[in-house]
């Protein structure tokens, strides 16, 4: 997660190999970054266009899309938001802990791989 600490740098956004990283405000969509084009199950079940606009999940700093993040798994040894943070404000969310399992196959269903 991305803490209100956040000085809105954006140093963050490029890095994440799965789009899942957007500025405050800006509604995002499952499809950015993703080979997911048509219904996504969401994590708590409910089902959406891969297409559709969704909410922010904040209006005020850049924020992070759990469903769509794999702590960079698969990708780099550890999550690049945190490495590029000058402020140190991408820290590890207590409301989304996951195995290192279950961020790989998220990553496998992003992206196909």
């Amino acid at each position: 997660m991305i803490t209100d600490q956040c000085i809105n740098c954006g140093a963050c956004e490029p890095e994440c190999p799965n789009n899942a990283i957007y500025e405050g405000g800006i509604s995002w969509k499952y499809a950015e970054g993703t080979q997911l084009r048509e219904l996504v199950q969401r994590a708590d079940g409910s089902l959406v266009h891969a297409q559709d606009p969704m909410t922010p999940v904040s209006d005020d700093v850049y924020f992070i899309v759990p469903d769509k993040c794999t702590e960079c798994e698969g990708f780099h040894e550890e999550p690049q938001c945190a490495a590029v943070c000058p402020v140190d404000c991408c820290v590890p969310d207590p409301d989304h802990v996951e195995s290192k399992a279950t961020l790989l196959e998220r990553k496998e269903y992003l992206h196909g791989l």
